[in-house]
């Protein structure tokens, strides 16, 4: 590409409390695809998430650790603009099941009103990530269950420390 083209950049948005697994899947299977990802982690106050912005962009700094044309930043403002900050030209999403499509629809027709010359691009999780969300990975953790085989490391014990076992 010459220096006057466009850079191929995505943003993957989301809340991200806390990224697993299958968020890190999507995220190195796009890499090669962009130039440049941003994994946008969303302060989402209404979602009352169990980590603070800064300590979920620190937990998906460490998870995506590696991934050379990565990088994250937490953003507190509508997508759409940090987007456009970003000079992003694709938002990245996630469909696990049919049951995501709906929602994911809406948002992306939303974006697409917002934000005209953006396209949202789907992909699939790998097979044993599809069952997995934040959500689910929280609830288990909070209730005692094993979540290691779900998120990084460092994501369990920050999990670990949330549930106060030390």
């Amino acid at each position: 590409m010459g220096s006057n083209a466009p850079q191929r950049v995505a943003i993957y948005p989301g809340t991200f409390d806390p990224i697993t697994n299958g968020h890190a899947d999507l995220v190195a299977r796009a890499a090669p695809l962009f130039e440049r990802i941003v994994v946008g982690v969303a302060r989402s106050a209404g979602k009352s998430p169990g980590f603070s912005l800064d300590e979920r962009v620190e937990l998906a700094r460490l998870a995506l650790a590696g991934i050379p044309n990565l990088e994250v930043k937490g953003f507190d403002t509508l997508l759409a603009d940090f987007v456009q900050k970003e000079g992003a030209g694709v938002l990245l999403r996630g469909l696990r099941a049919v049951s995501d499509f709906e929602y994911e629809f809406q948002l992306a027709s939303m974006n697409r009103h917002l934000i005209p010359r953006v396209e949202t691009l789907f992909l699939t999780p790998a097979e044993q990530w599809s069952f997995i969300s934040s959500s689910l990975v929280r609830e288990i953790a909070r209730l005692g269950g094993d979540v290691s085989g779900f998120v990084h490391p460092a994501v369990f014990e920050a999990l670990r420390r949330k549930r106060g076992d030390e």
